[in-house]
């Protein structure tokens, strides 16, 4: 048995679901999960399925023939195999709590992905991503080199394949031409103090203001700083008996948390960009254990 997931956006209207789980039953495949959301602001409609075949037939078969209901509704559709690796390139600077949360979740299986290489703009990190058998990637960054070290960049997705880069406190602003070539595929994680507390140090700032709620946002990159379409957020309550340090500790804790949930619903097609938000179908019950061993 060989399962799939199949991603739908469209225009709304009567007849989508029926054509769309009609055909599955047509090809005998059997649904297992099923997520939908009919936007009625802008009209739009969003699907995602995760199902069986017990027939052997293969990915191109089920496109090829899905091509029909895609043209009739005027779909945007992906298949994507349940058990394919999605190939992920990191990026980071000189912070590295999720890089290293990123790396045990890879190394015990809860992110089920293929890590292509990780890219910095510093060494402090080089020995453990050679410990871990990891294509590492020196590219520094300075005023005058940025262009040349943003086309190495382009060079490193291309050549290993990368379809998702992940920003894992990164510290370089990237240019709106990488921007707009990666979209969507470019995830950023940060505080969620912006646009109050920027710059450095944004705890101790938060500290020295009393602040109750600390948190961090995880992002798809756009040309606009910071603000991109959101893909998951958490916070954590802090009292006043906490120092700026404990905000630091706790803060990077909930960052890590927050990137690992991003990343997690964007390599199993939960996330879809609409405008400047996302639609975010939560993974089912159960459904973490199977995608964890998928």
């Amino acid at each position: 048995m060989t399962s799939y997931v199949l991603t739908v956006s469209c225009k709304s209207t009567r007849g989508i679901v029926a054509a769309i789980t009609g055909y599955l039953a047509e090809q005998g495949c059997n649904i297992i999960d099923s997520s939908q959301f009919d936007d009625l602001e802008t009209g739009l409609f969003f699907m995602r399925l995760s199902f069986a075949s017990q027939e052997g037939i293969t990915q191109e078969e089920l496109e090829k023939g899905f091509a029909v209901v895609a043209e009739r509704f005027q779909m945007k559709v992906q298949f994507y195999d349940s058990k394919r690796r999605m190939k992920v390139l990191l990026m980071v600077s000189r912070f590295g709590h999720c890089l290293n949360d990123l790396l045990y979740r890879w190394k015990i299986g809860a992110l089920p992905v293929e890590i292509v290489g990780v890219v910095s703009n510093h060494f402090d990190y080089q020995k453990v991503i050679v410990n871990n058998d990891i294509p590492f990637h020196h590219i520094k960054v300075t005023k005058e080199n940025k262009s040349q070290a943003e086309a190495r960049l382009m060079e490193v997705v291309e050549q290993s394949g990368a379809e998702l880069i992940v920003l894992a406190r990164y510290m370089q602003v990237l240019s709106d031409a990488v921007c707009k070539k990666m979209s969507g595929r470019i995830i950023n994680i940060h505080h969620s103090f912006l646009p109050s507390f920027k710059g450095a140090n944004p705890y101790k700032q938060a500290y020295e203001r009393g602040v109750k709620l600390i948190g961090a946002t995880a992002h798809y990159v756009t040309a606009d700083l910071d603000e991109g379409p959101i893909i998951e957020q958490d916070t954590a309550r802090v009292t006043h008996a906490q120092s700026s340090e404990d905000y630091v500790s706790i803060g990077r804790d909930v960052e890590s948390q927050v990137l690992a949930r991003a990343v997690h619903a964007h390599i199993h097609s939960r996330v879809f960009i609409n405008g400047n938000k996302t639609i975010v179908f939560p993974a089912s019950p159960g459904s973490y254990a199977s995608e964890r061993m998928g």
